[in-house]
């Protein structure tokens, strides 16, 4: 099935079938919204690395500056940053034909999405997510349920 026909619930699925996630936009706070991204993708077995460019280490994690550092790559790239440091890494992914990118974005928090970052990933023919958070989708608490649920009434998950 090609990306552009997939629907949401296809992309989240196509996307959280991948094993190793690089997790972007982890800050040296405990109580991140990334921090808890990462955590989650950790516990429920996904090999993540968190991308950093200046901390040694995070959650007990060696840090990587870039996404060409990582040993042996990654699958696909979660994305929790401004939208100008999004559409970088969105370059570095298709660089190193990373094919399944999520920005971050629940509806109540700006998103990590920027039109030029998730138009550059469709012409590198990624699997481009720019709505919604994968704590919605990957065993959600109660308010990641919430969360789902509204943004689906209101339409933002077609």
């Amino acid at each position: 099935m090609s990306v552009a026909t997939m629907t949401h619930k296809q992309q989240v699925d196509d996307f959280l079938n991948q094993h190793r996630i690089a997790v972007s936009g982890l800050s040296r706070s405990k109580d991140s919204g990334a921090g808890a991204i990462y955590l989650k993708l950790r516990d429920n077995g996904y090999e993540v690395f968190p991308l950093h460019p200046e901390a040694e280490a995070l959650h007990g994690d060696k840090c990587y500056a870039h996404l060409a550092d990582i040993p042996g790559g990654v699958d696909a790239v979660f994305i929790m940053n401004s939208p100008d440091i999004s559409e970088q890494i969105v370059d570095e992914a298709a660089k190193l034909h990373i094919k399944h990118v999520w920005m971050h974005n629940n509806t109540f928090m700006p998103s990590s999405a920027s039109e030029a970052a998730v138009e550059r990933g469709r012409q590198a023919g990624m699997n481009v997510i720019a709505k919604a958070c994968p704590m919605m989708y990957l065993k959600p608490d109660f308010a990641h349920k919430c969360m789902h649920w509204m943004a689906n009434v209101m339409g933002r998950l077609n």
